[in-house]
C-alpha cells in the first residue's frame, strides 16, 4: 500500500485489511513523503499490530513506492490496496484460494464497487466488471486497463520474471499489465465483488499528467504496435473511425494501416491523410484484412463488434477492439 497525505481515509483502509477472514498476511505500507498526519498514524496503527510493517522514503511518486513495497514483501502473493479504498472481508481470502485451484493464473482480481460521484468513472467500472475471464481481458487489454490496480493479487515472482513496477510518463500499472499480458501471463477474476474503489477528486488518475489520455494512448499504442507485428501476418489493417480525433490518436501507428472505416454516409469514397475511407456495409476482404476498432465514443466499441461478429469477423483474429 503506497501512501501519501491520505490521513484522512488512511484507518478505514487499513482496518479493511485487518478485518480480512484470511489472517496470514503482512501489510507493507510505503509513506511516499506525507506531510500530513500519515506518519503519526502509521505509527499508531503500526504499535497496535505487529503485521503493519511501515516503510518511508523521500517524496518519489507512486512507482518507486511499487516497486520499494513490492520487493520488501515477503509472501508468494503480493496483493496490491491503496489508502483511500477498503476490502471486502473475504478478498484475500477468495484470490488466495483462486491462485492456489489455478496455477496457471499469475494474476487475480475480483469485481469493484464504484465508491464515487462521477458518472465517466462509473461506467468504466461496469466495463472492467464485464471482463470476466482470462480471455476477455487479453482481448481487451488495448481498449483500457482491465482490472483495477487495487483489486489485484499475483504471484510475486511475476516482477522477477517479467519486471515490475516503472517509472515513466505513463500509468504505471497499465504498463505493467500490458507488459505481463504481452509476455502470455493469464489474468483471472474473481465473480464476487471484493473491493470499494473510491474516486476522490485529488486522485491521482485525475490530477497527474501521466494518466491524461494522450499518456495512455502513446504507451498502449507502443504495446499495439507490437501485437500487429507479432499478429498481422501480412495482412492490410484498416482503422475503424475516419474521424479526425481517432486519426490523430493513432498517428504513432499510422504507417502500419491501410485505410480507414467509418458509418458517416458523407465519407463514402473519401480519402483520408491519403487513405481509403470504406462504410461498413462494404468491409475489406475478412482473410485478407485485421480491422481496429477505434472509435472511442461511448457504445461504439461494442456496435463496431457486433457488426464485424455478425459478419463473421472473429475477434483477437481479424479484429481487435483498441479505442
Amino acid at each position: 500500500m503506497p501512501v501519501r497525505d491520505a490521513a484522512a481515509t488512511l484507518e478505514a483502509a487499513v482496518r479493511s485489511v485487518q478485518a480480512q477472514t484470511w489472517t496470514d498476511w503482512e501489510l507493507v505500507i510505503v509513506d511516499d513523503g506525507s506531510k500530513d498526519a500519515t506518519p503519526a498514524l502509521l505509527a499508531h496503527l503500526a504499535a497496535q499490530d505487529a503485521r503493519l510493517v511501515v516503510l518511508r522514503q523521500t517524496a518519489s511518486g507512486i512507482a518507486k513506492a511499487l516497486q520499494h513495497g513490492g520487493e520488501a514483501c515477503r509472501g508468494d502473493f503480493i496483493a496490491r490496496m491503496d489508502a483511500d479504498d477498503v476490502m471486502a472481508p473475504q478478498r484475500l481470502e477468495l484470490q488466495h484460494a483462486f491462485l492456489q485451484a489455478q496455477p496457471s493464473i499469475g494474476l487475480v482480481s475480483g469485481l469493484v464497487r464504484f465508491g464515487g460521484d462521477g458518472a465517466g468513472y462509473a461506467v468504466h467500472v461496469d466495463w472492467i466488471n464485464a471482463l470476466r475471464t482470462p480471455e476477455s481481458m487479453a482481448l481487451r487489454r488495448f481498449v483500457e486497463a482491465p482490472v483495477a490496480h487495487p483489486s489485484v493479487m499475483f504471484r510475486r515472482r511475476l516482477l522477477a520474471e517479467h519486471g515490475g513496477y516503472c517509472e515513466g510518463d505513463f500509468p504505471e500499472d497499465y504498463e505493467l499489465w500490458l507488459r505481463w499480458l504481452e509476455a502470455g501471463v493469464p489474468f483471472g477474476k474473481v465473480e464476487q465483488e471484493l473491493l470499494t474503489w473510491n474516486d476522490p477528486p485529488q486522485r491521482l488518475s485525475r490530477t497527474d499528467p501521466r494518466y491524461s489520455v494522450d499518456s495512455f494512448y502513446a504507451m498502449k499504442l507502443a504495446y499495439l504496435r507490437r501485437w500487429l507485428v507479432a499478429h498481422a501476418g501480412g495482412r492490410e489493417i484498416w482503422l475503424w473511425g475516419a474521424g479526425r480525433i481517432t486519426r490523430r490518436r493513432f498517428d504513432p501507428i499510422a504507417d502500419l494501416i491501410t485505410g480507414f472505416i467509418d458509418v458517416d454516409e458523407s465519407k463514402r469514397g473519401q480519402r483520408r491523410d491519403g487513405r481509403e475511407v470504406r462504410l461498413a456495409d462494404e468491409l475489406p476482404p475478412r482473410d485478407q484484412s485485421l480491422i481496429l476498432g477505434g472509435v472511442a465514443n461511448r457504445g461504439a466499441r461494442e456496435a463496431i463488434a457486433r457488426h464485424l461478429i455478425s459478419q463473421g469477423w472473429v475477434e483477437g483474429v481479424e479484429f481487435l477492439l483498441v479505442a
